[in-house]
């Protein structure tokens, strides 16, 4: 009973823990995407750098109250839009310092002219003309110093409902603390965010995209007219990092392999091997070779000694049946193992480098972020990547062309991004002549209608001049 208990027990804390590294993977690629990340950072860091700015203005009383508005409205702009024209630390604690010191003048010029308060001597009656100043003056000098801040205005009109002042030297007295305090509140906010930017967001591929940190060691079975091709390709991926590795993986039916004294492992093994030196010697990785003596269930068979070799990624050739995509790469597409459906392209002699690489995408998120890796890593520093997507309606344009530079900004190197308003087979259609190689999505993270009311772009390009990745996110 006991025994049952405690296996019960275990089995809960199993099912728990599967359940948390699902989530936990799910919110991963949620946060992936850099408007989530962004949203996200605001929720977090927003009200915390609010909170820290009241904390020392209720210690120090050097901070007033009135203040904290546009702070956080600056602050937003700032996290917002952490590469727009408004994130610069600079001109966030230039522009709110510079309105702080225009409505101080504006001020002090209401009082020398007999303007201040001209309607009576409560605390909140501002004069119109000391409001219109203040503004322009603060148009004037925040243009003239690149500090074109919009809160800027804000702490400009603050600056008018303080009390009426009797002489300058109140006035005086007002500017060193409203000023200072504008100054001092606004760099604590913008060291805080050039720490985010520069430690955070700028290495967020570093931290949040498994797809650059891994894919290193690539499982490669060895199929078809195009093995070598795929190989070869395989390792370009792997050497681009320093723990890269291939593994050469051939399929032999259990039977075959048992009778004549395993002569048809030997004779997978000598090929292997001979491919495995090429590879070594070409490509400078290093490579390993795997006979696997069970042949009923291809694609298990893949995914479990990928597994077992501790290899992160597989790269297959690509293979139809009846001019669909074949049981053997739909079955690697259902796996939890990253994989390339490699197709070489027929009209052209098999490449052994890849230079210039096109990646359409769909929507950012971690295949996308996937795909534009594995194109970096073939190409290097000096061939080129252009990244695309296709819409519908013009109106789509600017917030295509901000996807985009979201995802590529994330790499080191030069990208070329595009957005075109034809349809993607159209596109690559009158494209595919100029790069060596596609990269798409297989789109498995669609849904079956989805699917079916558009089928995935792979299934619909079996025309293109240059070779083909079909990209599947384990």
């Amino acid at each position: 009973m006991l025994d049952d208990l405690r296996a019960r027990y275990h089995a809960v804390l199993r099912r728990l823990r599967r359940i948390e590294r699902r989530e936990v993977r799910e919110f991963r690629r949620w946060v992936e995407h850099t408007a989530n990340l962004i949203h996200l950072s605001i929720l977090l860091f927003v009200p915390l750098l609010i909170a820290a700015v009241t904390a020392i203005s209720n210690s120090v009383e050097l901070l007033p109250f009135v203040l904290f508005p546009p702070l956080a409205s600056g602050t937003f702009t700032l996290f917002a839009d952490p590469e727009g024209p408004y994130a610069s630390p600079t001109t966030f604690v230039g522009g709110l310092t510079a309105g702080a010191v225009c409505g101080t003048a504006a001020v002090w010029l209401g009082l020398l002219t007999g303007l201040r308060n001209p309607l009576g001597s409560a605390v909140f009656v501002v004069s119109p003309t000391e409001a219109a100043l203040a503004v322009f003056l603060t148009g004037t000098v925040t243009w003239l110093l690149d500090f074109e801040e919009p809160a800027a205005f804000s702490t400009a009109l603050l600056a008018l409902i303080a009390p009426a002042f009797s002489d300058t030297t109140t006035v005086r007295t007002f500017f060193v603390q409203y000023v200072g305090s504008v100054f001092v509140a606004s760099s604590l906010v913008a060291a805080a965010f050039h720490l985010w930017r520069r430690e955070f967001y700028e290495r967020r591929s570093q931290f949040l995209y498994e797809s650059t940190n891994g894919d290193d060691h690539v499982l490669v079975p060895m199929r078809g007219d195009c093995a070598s091709a795929t190989a070869t390709f395989g390792a370009r991926l792997a050497a681009a990092h320093d723990a890269g590795k291939v593994v050469l993986l051939d399929v032999v039916e259990a039977a075959s392999a048992e009778t004549e004294d395993g002569e048809a492992t030997d004779e997978s093994v000598d090929r292997l091997e001979s491919e495995a030196d090429r590879i070594e010697t070409d490509v400078g990785v290093p490579c390993e070779v795997v006979v696997a003596g069970d042949g009923t269930d291809l694609s298990g068979t893949v995914l479990r000694t990928a597994r077992e070799t501790n290899c992160d990624l597989i790269v297959a050739p690509y293979e139809q049946t009846d001019g669909a995509l074949s049981s053997f790469v739909h079955g690697l597409f259902r796996g939890d193992v990253d994989t390339i459906a490699f197709r070489s392209s027929p009209e052209k002699e098999v490449r052994e480098r890849w230079k210039r690489v096109l990646v359409p995408v769909r929507r950012p998120g971690d295949t996308a972020h996937q795909m534009i890796d594995f194109a970096r890593r073939l190409t290097g520093e000096s061939g080129s990547v252009s990244v695309c997507t296709c819409i519908d309606r013009e109106a789509e344009r600017r917030s295509a062309e901000t996807t985009l530079a979201n995802l590529v900004e994330t790499f080191e190197g030069a990208f070329e991004t595009r957005v075109s308003r034809s349809s993607i087979e159209s596109f690559l259609d009158a494209n595919d002549a100029h790069y060596d190689l596609t990269v798409v999505g297989a789109s498995t993270d669609r849904s079956a209608a989805s699917r079916f009311v558009s089928p995935p772009t792979f299934e619909r390009l079996h025309e293109l001049e240059c070779d083909v990745a079909i990209v599947h996110r384990g």
